[in-house]
């Protein structure tokens, strides 16, 4: 067992950290945002649907109907062909729908515009973001136009998405999302339950310094995502560096403080 002083000592970077940095209300800014380059790569043609960058990859009938995928947030997702340049698809877990998808490209098939309306577990609250991707590659002949690898240019969600309130109570960091994403943990590096989303059931965190901590998600005890999470020496901007495991992809989110803790 660590000795009194010793304790305190270790204690106080958490403490400094918590009550004078993170505390208070964010709103992620996605146009000073930089998201990963990596192409998303997806087709439909000859009655399948195929998603070689999704981890695991999918390839499923697109016939509308509900089809099994295992591996992922969700347990069926169904593709329907609504013309030659649009597809809308619907993922569920347990028969609650997670998300819901439009697919548009241009009649150039140069651009991709995605609409999708996420749920919340356990609140069913929605969250709508809209992406528009750039083709890195030639289009498929006798492929849907949506076909192809894509580069996101730019993303536009509502702010359920956008919002998140950390909050410490004692050595205990909570976090809140609007649409009904939380969890209340130690900065032990233990895991602690992950409410309201379905791809994460879990969350631990680890003190990096003064102004930075790490968050590991996961799913089923697997890794799904690892950030780095800093504030700004103003207090002002707040810096999470994500990598998500399972694709390999870095992004790096940047947000502004809206409001402050009262009770700080």
């Amino acid at each position: 067992m660590r000795k009194p002083f010793a304790t305190v000592l270790l204690l106080a970077p958490t403490l400094l950290f918590g009550q004078g940095a993170l505390q208070g209300t964010w709103r992620t800014n996605m146009d000073q945002s930089q998201l990963s380059p990596q192409p998303y790569v997806f087709s439909v043609a000859d009655g399948m649907y195929e998603c070689s960058t999704c981890a695991p990859k999918i390839k499923i009938k697109a016939d509308g109907t509900d089809q099994p995928v295992t591996g992922q947030s969700y347990d069926t997702l169904s593709v329907r062909v609504n013309d030659s340049k649009t597809i809308a698809l619907t993922a569920k877990k347990g028969g609650k729908t997670v998300f819901e998808q439009t697919r548009t490209a241009t009649d150039d098939g140069s651009t991709l515009a995605l609409k999708n309306i996420s749920y919340a577990k356990e609140s069913g609250n929605q969250v709508e973001t809209n992406v528009s991707f750039t083709r890195t590659d030639k289009a498929t002949p006798d492929a849907n136009a949506t076909s192809g690898s894509w580069q996101i240019n730019k993303v536009v969600e509502s702010d359920t998405g956008l919002m998140t309130t950390y909050k410490w109570a004692g050595d205990e960091l909570s976090m809140s999302q609007p649409a009904g994403e939380n969890y209340t943990a130690k900065l032990d590096g233990k895991d602690y339950p992950y409410h309201g989303s379905y791809s994460f059931d879990s969350v631990s965190l680890k003190q990096i310094d003064d102004r930075t901590i790490e968050v590991t998600n996961k799913r089923e005890g697997k890794v799904i995502s690892v950030s780095r999470i800093s504030v700004s020496p103003d207090g002002g901007t707040l810096t999470e560096v994500a990598n998500n495991k399972l694709t390999n992809r870095t992004s790096t989110y940047i947000s502004e403080k809206e409001t402050i803790d009262a009770g700080k």
